[in-house]
């Protein structure tokens, strides 16, 4: 069987007269049958379809809030019932529009004059999401030093940390910072371009496909600055590492600025070639960890001013202190809190948020206390029972404090469950081997790729 080329499928769809309308009708009866009453009333109350072009369909929603809440909780849910009455649909986009005192019939014609907030538009041009800015950006101890490189590099591109690499877990804020890179030098009339480490190697492969690699060539090449996301996505990629390899040297020959995040230090990148993991080095490296409780804090307060939510001190203290996850773990909180606040129409008092974040979070990582201390002896090639003992020998203590900080920081065991746990040592020791590895990171260096590397076998 024949298949339809792509410039026929546009032109299908471009000639294609679909009835919004009723699309979106269809669809939120299957929607409203998936989900709560309660979830459907707050979220898909007052949506519309405002366009249907190319396959993307833009979805005219109230508020700035429910936009965000559709595209991170029912983005996966309202893509698959539009694609089952329309299966030319290929993506969504969301805008904020005002609404209607009084609903017409030809919805399509009536929202489309009313498009108040552009600036909420993904740029299809660079990819850049205008909310990533460093006027949004929660600056705290835990990233301060990612920030004032990102700033640095926003005020001198092509000259100092270049390229900057952002590395730390998911949701500690890397992709907004990464972004507002791209966001303020945009504003200079630099030509920035923005895309994933797994969008590029999509391209890569489709422009090898369609005999297009030439062009695929000169679309990067093109560009002042260049930020890419998640790079850990190329290990074991050796095609697409040898194209990234030659873009590389062709924009930093030519002083354009590159900016690189992953979730992992680039030294620890196994399947990356090592002449792709010395230019990843070449200018500055730098780690956003796991916010501590002051920064969880000034996160919180700074999210809910952003979205005129008020919380009591005695509120955002208990989050912080409660969910010591990442940033989108408090987003997340912040988001149950806020529509509970918003259906009863008053501000939430501690208890009720108790209840609320008790069904919601998430629960702790669970690991036996033994498989932690196996873990890190084999590291250092130790035996596990030499923990236990009553030794100061110099190639125990180290291991033994890291397996005190570890279990401490990463699964909020006490202070005196630790001490007991490892031969019982007093509590005070305990406290002492924590703070002395804290502090001991703070200067980077060959102890934090050892946390780093012993993180990655505690997952």
């Amino acid at each position: 069987m024949s298949q339809t080329s792509p410039s026929i499928i546009n032109n299908i769809l471009q000639t294609e007269q679909v009835d919004t309308k009723k699309l979106w009708d269809d669809a939120l009866v299957a929607i409203e049958l998936g989900i709560t009453p309660a979830n459907f009333k707050t979220w898909f109350r007052d949506t519309r379809i405002v366009s249907l072009e190319d396959g993307t369909v833009t979805l005219g929603v109230p508020s700035v809030f429910v936009r965000d809440w559709l595209q991170d909780k029912f983005q996966s849910m309202i893509l698959r019932v539009l694609r089952e009455n329309t299966p030319h649909v290929r993506n969504i986009e969301y805008a904020v529009v005002a609404r209607t005192e009084k609903k017409q019939e030809n919805r399509t014609q009536s929202v489309n004059a009313a498009l108040p907030l552009e600036e909420y538009y993904i740029n299809k041009s660079d990819n850049l999401n205008p909310r990533y800015t460093f006027d949004t950006f929660v600056i705290g101890p835990f990233n301060a030093l990612a920030h004032a490189a990102a700033k640095t590099v926003s005020e001198k591109p092509g000259i100092t940390y270049n390229p900057l690499f952002i590395y730390g877990k998911t949701g500690h804020g890397k992709t907004h910072l990464i972004q507002a890179v791209g966001n303020q030098l945009k504003k200079t009339g630099k030509k920035v371009f923005y895309a994933t480490a797994e969008r590029f190697t999509v391209d890569y492969f489709n422009s090898l496909q369609n005999g297009t690699a030439n062009s695929f060539k000169d679309k990067y090449r093109q560009y002042d600055v260049l930020v890419m996301d998640d790079v850990q996505f190329l290990n074991s990629k050796e095609k697409t590492q040898e194209e990234l390899f030659h873009l590389f040297n062709t924009l930093h020959d030519n002083n354009k600025q590159i900016v690189f995040s992953s979730d992992i230090h680039p030294a620890l990148l196994s399947g990356m070639e090592e002449r792709l993991r010395s230019r990843f080095a070449a200018g500055m490296i730098v780690d956003i960890p796991a916010p501590d409780q002051e920064s969880r804090a000034a996160i919180l307060r700074a999210k809910a001013a952003q979205n005129h939510l008020t919380l009591s001190e005695d509120v955002i203290q208990h989050l912080a202190e409660s969910i010591n996850g990442n940033i989108r773990e408090l987003e997340g909180a912040l988001n149950s809190i806020m529509c509970q606040s918003q259906l009863l129409g008053r501000i939430l008092p501690l208890e009720e948020v108790k209840d609320i974040i008790k069904n919601s979070a998430r629960p702790r990582r669970s690991m036996a206390i033994d498989d932690v201390v196996e873990k890190v002896a084999n590291f250092f090639n130790i035996e596990p029972a030499s923990i236990y003992e009553k030794t100061r020998r110099k190639e125990v203590v180290k291991p033994r404090q890291l397996i005190m900080y570890i279990l401490r920081e990463d699964f909020a065991v006490s202070y005196p469950t630790i001490g007991q746990k490892l031969g019982g040592r007093d509590h005070t020791t305990v406290i002492h081997s924590c703070e002395k590895i804290k502090n001991e990171l703070k200067n980077g260096g060959e102890l934090e790729e050892e946390v780093t590397q012993i993180r990655a076998l505690l997952k």
